[in-house]
Order: C-alpha cells, then sequence, then structure tokens
C-alpha cells in the first residue's frame, strides 16, 4: 500500500493514487449496484478515514478522497468488511440501465462477461496499461456515446438480427469503425484489439494502430472459424488478410472509404466530461421508465457531494423503498426499486440536500475540480467560482465550461470552449483548448466569475438570432473573449 499509483493510472483500492488532497481511491462493484446500506457504509467510512468527499466519475465509478497510507489500508479492510466485491482488471463496461431498460436493443452484460473472461485467459490483464477498456452500448435510455475506449461494441439491429458495430479508439462519434458482426466475433475481435494494444506496451492504446493492423481487424472475422481468436505476430501485431469490405481496408488500399452501418445517436445533447467525452448522449439524470418501475437519476454537482450529504440521500431513498443504487457514467446515481409514487418525494429531497435533479441544471455544463480549499495543488476556489457561474449566466452555457485548480486539469483532460485555470498570476482565462495551454488573459482567483460575466454579457449583445453561444464565442474569436475576460468594463445587455 506504500507504493501509490501515478497520475494518470487508475487509483484501485488496493493502489490508491496521490492527489492534492491526500490518497484517492476508485471502485466500482462487480455487481453493478449498490444497496442504499452499502452505499450509506462506505460514505461513513468516507467521513472517518478520508476528508469526506465523495464522488461519481465521468464514467461511473465511485472515489473516495483524502485518505492516507494508513486510512487507505483501513477503507480496504472495510469495504471488504460490507461485502462489496469491486472489479478488477481491464475495464468492460456497460450502460447503467443494462439488463432493466425495455428500450435497449439487446442486454450486452452477457457479452461483456464473455469479454472479461477471455481477456483474463489470455492473460492481457497484466500487459496492458490502466486506461485501456471496453464498452458495449447495448442502446436505450442511458447509451454510451460519450464513453471513450479503445474498444467500442455497440448493439443494431439489421435484416439478419441483432449484431455488434465494432469501432476502435474513441466515443460514440469519432470512433472508426471495423465491422458489423455476431456476439462470437465481436468478442474475439475485442480481445485480438487488445491484444494487438499490448504489444505496443503498456503506455498503448488502441489510436496507436497501424492502418493496416485495424484493416487486418476487419478482415479476419471473414475467414476464421468461429469463436477462433487469429494468431498475431508478436513484432507486428498483424493478421493475414483476405478481401475484407471496410473505411479501414478501404483505405488502406487508398480507395475511397466503404460506409458501414451506424447505429443512430439518441438522447438529448450534454456536457463533455473527462476523457474526452463528446456532448451527444443523454444525462442520467431525472426519471426513466424501466421493467415494471422508474429509476430516478441524480446528479452530484460537478461529480462531488460531501459524504454526510450522501448519507442523507441514502437514508431518505431507504425511507422511501428504494432497493439499488447505480453508478452511471456522467457524474449520477440512478435510484431504483421504489415506487412511482415515491419517487418526486426522493427527487425533492435530493433537490434540498444540493443534488442535481433536472437534466437542464446549468451546473451539468461546468467541470470543476475540488480546487481550494479541499486540494492543495489548486490555485483558486473553484466550486465557489462555478456556482456563481452557473447561478448569474446560465442562459449562455450551451458549452462545457471548465475550471480548474491548476493546469493538470484533472476535471476535464479534453478541449473546451472556455477553461478558467489557476496560476501564479490568478485566474488564467483559456479559450477552445485545455487547461495546459497559455491563458489569453488573467483576472484575480477571487474575481473569476465576474470575468466570466462580461464575457457572457458581451455574448449576449453580440450573438445573432438563433446563433447558439459556442457559436458565438467562436465567432468572436479568442482575443475579443479575452478583452472581455480582463478588462473592467460592462457589455450591457440588449
Amino acid at each position: 500500500m506504500n507504493d501509490f499509483s501515478r497520475r494518470g493510472a487508475c487509483p484501485a483500492l488496493s493502489a490508491p493514487m496521490q492527489t492534492g488532497d491526500g490518497l484517492l481511491v476508485r471502485l466500482n462493484p462487480v455487481a453493478g449496484e449498490l444497496s442504499p446500506k452499502f452505499l450509506i457504509g462506505l460514505a461513513e467510512s468516507a467521513l472517518r478515514l478520508g476528508n469526506g468527499i465523495m464522488e461519481v466519475t465521468a464514467r461511473g465509478s465511485l472515489q473516495i478522497r483524502g485518505l492516507t497510507a494508513e486510512s487507505a489500508t483501513v477503507l480496504a479492510a472495510e469495504v471488504d468488511a460490507l461485502g462489496i466485491a469491486v472489479r478488477t482488471g481491464v475495464p468492460v463496461e456497460t450502460g447503467p440501465l443494462a439488463g432493466i431498460d425495455p428500450q435497449e436493443i439487446v442486454d450486452p452484460r452477457p457479452l461483456a462477461v464473455r469479454i472479461r473472461a477471455a481477456v483474463e485467459e489470455t492473460g492481457l490483464t497484466q500487459r496492458l496499461g490502466p486506461k485501456v477498456s471496453v464498452v458495449l452500448d447495448g442502446g436505450g435510455q442511458l447509451g454510451l456515446d460519450a464513453v471513450t475506449a479503445d474498444v467500442r461494441l455497440a448493439a443494431t439491429r439489421t435484416d439478419a438480427g441483432v449484431r455488434w458495430q465494432v469501432s476502435v479508439a474513441g466515443d460514440g462519434q469519432n470512433a472508426r469503425p471495423l465491422v458489423t458482426v455476431e456476439d462470437d466475433a465481436a468478442r474475439d475481435i475485442a480481445v485480438a484489439v487488445l491484444r494487438m494494444v499490448a504489444e505496443k506496451g503498456r503506455e498503448g492504446h488502441a489510436r496507436d494502430l497501424s492502418v493496416r493492423q485495424l484493416a487486418s481487424l476487419a478482415g479476419w472475422h471473414s475467414m476464421a472459424p468461429p469463436s477462433v481468436l487469429p494468431d498475431i505476430s508478436p513484432s507486428r501485431g498483424e493478421i493475414a488478410l483476405r478481401e475484407p469490405r471496410s473505411p479501414i481496408v478501404d483505405a488502406a488500399k487508398g480507395g475511397p472509404a466503404a460506409k458501414l452501418p451506424i447505429s443512430p445517436l439518441e438522447g438529448e445533447m450534454s456536457g463533455r466530461t473527462e476523457g474526452g467525452a463528446v456532448e451527444h448522449s443523454r444525462r442520467p439524470i431525472g426519471f426513466f421508465n424501466v421493467s415494471h418501475a422508474i429509476a430516478l437519476g441524480i446528479g452530484l454537482p460537478y461529480g462531488s457531494m460531501p459524504a454526510d450529504r450522501i448519507i442523507a440521500l441514502a437514508q431518505s431513498a431507504l425511507t422511501l423503498g428504494t432497493t439499488e443504487i447505480r453508478l452511471a457514467p456522467g457524474r449520477a446515481l440512478l435510484l431504483l426499486g421504489q415506487s412511482e409514487a415515491a419517487s418526486q418525494p426522493l427527487q425533492d429531497a435530493a433537490a434540498s440536500l444540493g443534488f442535481v435533479t433536472f437534466p437542464t441544471d446549468p451546473r451539468t455544463r461546468i467541470a470543476a475540480c475540488p480546487g481550494t480549499p479541499a486540494c492543495a495543488s489548486g490555485r483558486i476556489a473553484t466550486r465557489d467560482i462555478a456556482e456563481t457561474i452557473a447561478a448569474e449566466n446560465a442562459d449562455i452555457l450551451d458549452f462545457t465550461l471548465h475550471i480548474s485548480g491548476c493546469a493538470k486539469g484533472c476535471a476535464h483532460p479534453g478541449p473546451t470552449a472556455l477553461t478558467i485555470v489557476g496560476g501564479e498570476n490568478g485566474a488564467g482565462l483559456v479559450v477552445n483548448a485545455t487547461a495546459k495551454a497559455l491563458p489569453a488573459g488573467y483576472r484575480p482567483g477571487y474575481d473569476a466569475a465576474r470575468g466570466i460575466g462580461r464575457v457572457a454579457a458581451m455574448v449576449r449583445s453580440a450573438r445573432y438570432q438563433g446563433e447558439t453561444a459556442a457559436a458565438c464565442l467562436t465567432r468572436l474569436g479568442p482575443a475579443g473573449i479575452a478583452e472581455a475576460y480582463r478588462q473592467a468594463r460592462t457589455y450591457q445587455q440588449e
């Protein structure tokens, strides 16, 4: 327990990661859900052993912050004593409503189990880096389009029945499609991709695979016996080709790319999240019809909540009949088992505790790390700034605003339209880039929200009828935005 994982690794229960506010652990229940009593037990441990802050990440993992070497060891023992089995190995993720969503194309969990088993059987877990992952999206109300992965399997309906579209290196919108195949071939291709990635070393990802390798993946299934993994060269990770048809194969030959069927994207727009997820998935917040019941989605503002409020929510849920709580990508909890009549009082209780209870809540458009005083690395009070901006400028937040306590950009590694980042010179404003980029302008940290307010006033004054704030910002350009942020004059709202 003394060898803490480096930043960029996955801070598992047995390998906590050092952060600016102590050690952090991340866990996912093997069963995919927690009872309210189990969640209360975890939150009580977080209060006693950490700094009392709990998080649900953009990928739907539970995090406990502010641990010490000693308390992290105690936490692992208490999780074990609660009887909560946590996942280890390569993440093979399914949607939060998998198996209970009447709108899903197919339940992805059985195939996920088979892929996990195949990964273990081939000994890939120790050879792959901690950020390598597989996503299985069965469709439905809460898909996984916004979650990035090395391997994506998306269920789609074809004339021949349900098939899996296999893509690599991206989210539901920008991953590179390979083929659409049956369950057995989907499993085998997924494992073959992981074997190729493993040949790249612990830092390897599917984005590092060559066009030739991707072409071989797209083509081998047409000639391989069912359920047989291909032989892969240790040096090149390639497979003998025949004449397959795929965009990757055609590109490798220098010809025009063939188009493969792609499942339509579903749901409303939502903000980008950590890991490069994009704005095209329905938020897991609000009411969802599931098998013979109602699921209530509750968001954690900025993905974080004090453990005592988690306890209060779980106690209300227990009183109102909730039997199951699932962690959801998008920094949320899904509460299941309560009656339809109890769902509204439960939502009201969550709102009174400060949780996000409506998908239109402007806080869902802001990615903010703990900042000061919670994190020693933070230079600005990110959550205070976020709350002020959400309260005063909700009308222009049709894009993701990132507020980062320092240049590490923990809450949102990818670029956003606007990023406020804490540094030696105060609160810098970065336009259309990540927190690591050079800010275009600065304000004192305590005054950052006012600076964004001036940018918002400029947008209201300058945007055309029907134009989004994001499009207006693009048109105005970095220089004009930075000028509004750092100057004292106020733009008049039309």
